[in-house]
């Protein structure tokens, strides 16, 4: 920690995704935790919401698989905290370093929404009003978050105490508000992730970066109906103690359409214990490999053997946003390309509405034989709910890109969270990343992008670009625009040229594929040698700084309040 910070006694911090993976927050949380834990053992308090073994018939009846519960930790405060109508079950969030978790059920204050909206609106001028959506699931959620910091700082803490509240998303705003207004001694510190409205911007096909500067937050909130998310995001931002966001980009969004400059960036770190080592991590690869190819062998009725390309991209299903647009139609020039020297097989490992497992690819993959003949639909591992409809197939289906034995290129869309259970892959997105020759993630909306991170760190060279927070910062690192024998590549994207993109990776697959194996390894070991410069321990400085002026205000709060 920087000499002269103030130190955090206590951090409590809430989240949609403690305990529970839904996207990339989850995965901040949960490799920063063990940093954490280690400078601050048990002080750490992560708080999530209540989604498992529940009496009610809309959530799973099965245990958080990330959740261990202990009715010994803090069992005297779990007592008082039923007796006072707060449903709370504490325990270890599973992730290495194992911190505290306190898992809240939010439901019982649907009946208090509101009462407890309108006193939002009294204090804070945020209109609720036109929430829709999971908008009131969220705030119930944040509410009970913030009446757990209370229950339990009132029972064991007092003012001699430094305690942070750390609120990530608009999701926990309505919480941190509370804290700021019922416990003024907590530095309240707020973490947007990505600004809903901007999100919001991005995905309805409209241009963000050229008119930024032009765009009135509150104003396209209305356009895109999301006046309640901006509203309590845009009061959060303003209230709290320290006003944070993941990346530089993202800073001059918020300054724009929250009418708020952050106070500190806080990048996204990586804990590469996740990494297996040196013989393990060979093993893996290994493995890895094997099974892609098989199931590429199997969908596709031919042999692709070791000597094959194996690509991909990931992430969530957000079409522009993402760039599994472009990555498509990257994946169709290179079709054509005569400088391409290798077979490529390219995977899009993004969660879809997926139905189930192909019974016949999974015939196919247990009888260990091998097929000459395509599967009927050779793009796609698992049926959909809404195969006619699909972003990715519709794409693939108006460039006929149907997979033939005679082409070069194969695109595979893996539509489910990759769990280890899938019923085809049945290996952890971990697992399965360090197979890939190269991934690739050119997005268009992208407020940091551990996707690249996470690949970088397993030691495989990425594409991306200067969009995304993590492209931003692997240039400044370089000193220059990445290019792939730097271990990233860096493409520069803006609002209008998709074409240039496409045209981009597609160049930079067919020079990847003439790559010598020297030339291979280096790009791997400059891949993961950027890695260990974005690991927790060189980014949680960032951290400490902004605990330091959360807790400077809130000293200043006690001392002019005793004046």
């Amino acid at each position: 920690m920087a000499k002269g910070f103030l130190k955090p006694d206590f951090i409590f911090e809430s989240s949609w995704e403690v305990c529970n993976k839904v996207g990339g927050i989850y995965t901040v949380l949960s490799t920063r935790a063990k940093t954490l834990q280690a400078a601050h053992q048990d002080k750490v308090i992560f708080i999530g919401p209540s989604l498992w073994k529940r009496e009610d018939d809309n959530y799973t009846k099965a245990e958080s698989p990330y959740f261990r519960e202990d009715k010994s930790l803090f069992a005297e405060w779990q007592w008082e905290a039923k007796e006072n109508g707060l449903q709370v079950r504490v325990g270890r969030w599973m992730v290495p370093g194992e911190p505290i978790a306190i898992l809240v059920d939010f439901v019982p204050f649907f009946e208090k929404k509101n009462e407890i909206y309108g006193w939002l609106w009294e204090n804070y001028g945020v209109d609720s009003l036109h929430a829709y959506g999971d908008y009131d699931e969220a705030s119930m959620f944040s509410y009970a978050a913030a009446l757990v910091v209370e229950s339990f700082y009132n029972h064991y803490l007092d003012t001699r105490q430094r305690v942070i509240y750390h609120a990530n998303e608009w999701m926990c705003g309505l919480g941190a508000l509370y804290i700021n207004k019922m416990l003024p001694q907590i530095g309240t510190v707020f973490t947007t992730h990505a600004t809903s409205i901007g999100r919001s911007i991005a995905g309805n096909m409209k241009p963000l970066y050229d008119y930024l500067f032009a765009y009135n937050g509150d104003q396209m909130a209305g356009e895109l109906n999301m006046e309640s998310k901006h509203s309590i995001e845009k009061q959060t931002a303003k209230f709290v103690d320290c006003f944070t966001t993941v990346s530089d980009i993202t800073a001059k969004e918020c300054a724009e359409l929250l009418d708020k400059p952050v106070d500190v960036v806080l990048p996204n770190g990586f804990d590469d214990s996740f990494v297996p080592k040196a013989a393990q991590f060979t093993k893996k690869r290994k493995a890895a490999r094997k099974r892609l190819l098989e199931v590429a062998n199997a969908l596709l009725g031919e042999k692709l053997d070791d000597e094959t390309l194996i690509i991909s991209t990931s992430g969530r299903y957000e079409f522009r946003n993402k760039g599994i647009d472009v990555f498509v139609e990257a994946m169709n020039r290179l079709l054509r390309d005569k400088d391409l020297k290798k077979k490529v097989v390219a995977f899009i490992e993004v969660p879809g509405w997926v139905g189930e497992p192909r019974k016949d690819l999974q015939e196919r993959l247990e009888s260990g034989k091998q097929f000459d003949t395509p599967l009927e639909v050779p793009q796609i591992t698992h049926w959909l709910h809404n195969m006619s409809h699909d972003n990715v197939l519709s794409m693939m289906k108006y460039y006929d890109m149907h997979n033939r034995k005679d082409e070069q290129v194969k695109v595979i869309f893996l539509p489910c969270y990759l769990d280890g259970k899938d019923g085809i892959v049945n290996m952890t997105y971990y697992d399965v990343v360090l197979g890939n020759d190269l991934c690739i993630y050119p997005s268009y909306y992208e407020p940091w992008g551990y996707t690249p991170l996470e690949a970088v760190a397993f030691k495989v060279p990425c594409i991306t670009t200067d969009l995304a927070g993590f492209g931003l910062w692997a240039n400044s690192v370089f000193g220059h625009n990445g290019e792939i024998a730097d271990g990233v590549k860096v493409i520069h994207r803006t609002d209008y040229n998709y074409s240039e993109v496409a045209d981009n990776i597609k160049d930079t697959v067919a020079e990847f594929s003439t790559f010598t194996q020297k030339q291979v390894d280096a790009c791997r070991k400059n891949a993961g040698d950027l890695s260990k410069k974005a690991l927790w321990s060189e980014f949680i400085k960032f951290y400490y700084e902004a605990y330091d002026i959360a807790l400077r205000k809130a000293e200043q709060r006690l001392d002019n309040k005793k004046d």
